[in-house]
């Protein structure tokens, strides 16, 4: 058994209380997670040609307010 399947079966042998708890626990460590690989991603660079995209077509009158 996998380290996956076996968090599986203990996620399902969860009370609702329990299961509402992990839920707010892992909302919060996948948006960290999340944080950390834009914030990487973007050191590195690899959003600059996105963001020139970006700059490109607000300079062409190709944007709008949202």
């Amino acid at each position: 058994m996998t380290t996956v399947e076996s968090l599986e079966q203990a996620i399902e042998q969860l009370s609702p209380a329990e299961l509402a708890r992990f839920r707010r626990w892992f909302s919060r460590f996948d948006a960290d997670a999340w944080d950390a690989q834009i914030e990487a991603d973007a050191a590195a660079g690899k959003l600059d040609a996105l963001a020139e995209e970006a700059l490109a077509e607000y300079r062409n009158g190709q944007a709008r307010e949202i």
